[in-house]
């Protein structure tokens, strides 16, 4: 079907030529929102009215009797009506419907998936530091970042996933201090031990971990360092080496458990020791973008659309915390990558307009808007009926680990990329672990799973399923459900372009739908060989098509459930 797309699409383009010189450029099929309308629309005559100097409708009816004079449109349209001030409604014959089960078959894991286009793009995504467990909202973040790059890999680009973090500064002091008074025996509680609303302290079980596995010299492996304690309480910066590898080895942990990979961990602690702040700065102000107020350097942003100029530089010689955001992505538009990605909470909103805007006075050719953000808002976790604010691990929040230890990897993964996300998210641990219809991950992952006990039982060759005639295929329950396959690759598209994993959801939980509904108004093994055949085919190409989108949700499709 979507090549009897490209060919109706080329025909309407032509005659479009035909009736004003490069109006073909509007060539463009919509879907029409009540199905029986038709299977495809388009608004090209109404478009073109004013140009033609005539009537919407009767600019319609005309482009119709040409189109109907077609090669394609005689091969595969049913029908042509106009509809209202001129809307052309296409019905398409059921042999074009049937051509999307050869097309999904033939091109199996690739259906759907565009060619390379040969251009790098970075997702930045978790870069959580390592003071702590990596909590469901890191979880959240991880999801979508690694969804958005499977997302963008389906349409063609080279994807490089990169994770980072600051290894120095005060939370990291705050980290080493309450990893040396853990270690000298002082507890949350004590009196020696920081306490009030905005105590330097961090109260978690880990804490105590950390400390212990330090004065027994342990020896700790992340992906990105490595270290070995002294077990010496008065060495400050050991400790805090130790309990940043530490932690960073317990996040590899969490996200090895989410089944998340990255290329690369960046250390924001790099960017100084580079030289790379200062050199951003120089940037800065060689091109007249800074000057000194107050005994502080500001940044022009006005310039650049900020609602007021922003301090780069304090009175005390150190940089507020956009400016090594921003030689960070002068690093990223240095290394090749045109088109990145940033994945953030939305307490980071006001950062990307400094950030942009110094991106911008840097004048070293960054295109405007660069990068793109997708903000996120936090989770809360639901459980028994209540919420669950507290893990006495973390000490006050629910981890990852937890929560995929309460349900599964599979069912945390699409519960947080169903909704967009910057909207609130209520994860509700007792609907992921239910067997029903109303948990949408096993809804999808049932259907695929009942259309793998049909192929078992039927015990032929699916490979054979790539040849057999589809003419069987005629019932309005195989033609909807052949119209839901065949908007698979174009809402792939839109997906990537909107960074919008949750339209994968949407539309999985649909073509679950569809097939449900398919499987209960008719019997796939029947007695007649051609129809049986025919039938097999269809709920094949919707099993492939369940698995394509599910792995780019990097959730599982199992055959037995």
């Amino acid at each position: 079907m979507l090549s009897v797309k490209k060919e109706l699409l080329s025909s309407l383009a032509a005659e479009l030529n035909r009736l004003l010189p490069g109006a073909g450029e509007k060539a463009a099929f919509e879907s029409p929102k009540v199905a029986a309308h038709g299977d495809f629309a388009s608004t090209a005559a109404m478009q073109l009215a004013k140009s033609l100097k005539k009537n919407p409708r009767q600019a319609a009816e005309e482009l119709r009797e040409q189109l109907l004079k077609t090669e394609h449109f005689k091969a595969w349209v049913e029908a042509v009506d106009i509809a209202g001030p001129g809307f052309i409604n296409i019905r398409l014959k059921p042999e074009a419907k049937q051509q999307i089960v050869r097309e999904v078959l033939q091109a199996a894991d690739s259906f759907g998936r565009q060619p390379t286009n040969g251009k790098r793009m970075m997702v930045e995504f978790v870069s959580a530091n390592p003071t702590g467990p990596l909590h469901v909202g890191h979880g959240r973040q991880a999801a979508l970042g690694d969804a958005i790059c499977n997302l963008a890999a389906t349409q063609g680009w080279n994807v490089y996933r990169e994770f980072y973090y600051n290894d120095a500064g005060v939370q990291i002091a705050t980290l080493a201090h309450s990893t040396q008074l853990r270690a000298r025996g002082v507890k949350p509680g004590d009196a020696q031990w920081p306490s009030g609303e905005n105590a330097a302290a961090y109260n978690g079980d880990y804490i105590a971990d950390i400390a212990a596995d330090f004065l027994e010299k342990k020896t700790v492996k992340s992906d990105d360092r490595e270290f070995t304690a002294s077990g010496d309480i008065n060495a400050l910066d050991d400790i805090r080496l130790f309990a940043v590898a530490y932690l960073r080895h317990e996040q590899d942990l969490d996200l090895q458990a989410f089944d998340v990979n990255f290329d690369n961990y960046y250390l924001e602690s790099s960017l100084y020791l580079t030289g790379k702040v200062d050199a951003a700065v120089k940037k800065l102000a060689d091109a007249g973008k800074t000057y000194e107020k107050d005994g502080a350097l500001w940044l022009k942003s006005t310039d650049y659309g900020d609602d007021k100029d922003r301090v780069m530089r304090k009175g005390d010689g150190t940089y507020t915390y956009f400016v090594p955001d921003v030689a960070y992505h002068i690093t990223k538009w240095e290394r090749g990558f045109e088109k990145v990605v940033n994945i953030q909470g939305t307490d980071h909103h006001g950062t990307i307009a400094r950030v942009r805007a110094g991106l911008q006075a840097a004048n070293v050719g960054i295109p405007q808007g660069y990068p793109d953000y997708v903000l996120h808002t936090m989770v809360r976790v639901m459980r028994g009926g209540e919420e669950v604010k507290i893990s006495k691990r973390s000490g006050s929040y629910v981890t990852l680990r937890e929560l995929i230890d309460w349900t599964s990897k599979d069912a945390v993964r699409f519960f947080l990329l169903s909704r967009k996300p910057d909207t609130e998210y209520v994860f509700d641990v007792d609907l992921a672990v239910a067997k029903n219809n109303d948990n949408p991950v096993y809804y999808v992952q049932y259907a695929h799973a009942r259309i793998c006990s049909v192929l078992a039982t039927w015990g032929g060759d699916a490979a054979s399923l790539k040849h057999i005639d589809l003419g069987p295929l005629q019932s309005p329950p195989a033609m909807a459900l052949m119209l839901q396959l065949a908007k698979y690759p174009d809402m792939l598209t839109s997906a990537a372009q909107d960074h919008a994993p949750h339209d994968v959801t949407f539309y999985l939980r649909d073509l679950a739908a569809g097939y449900h509904s398919y499987y209960d108004a008719e019997r796939i093994l029947v007695d007649e060989e051609p129809v049986k055949l025919a039938r097999l085919a269809l709920v094949a190409a919707t099993a492939q098509v369940l698995r394509n989108g599910l792995a780019v949700l990097g959730v599982s499709a199992p055959q037995k459930m």
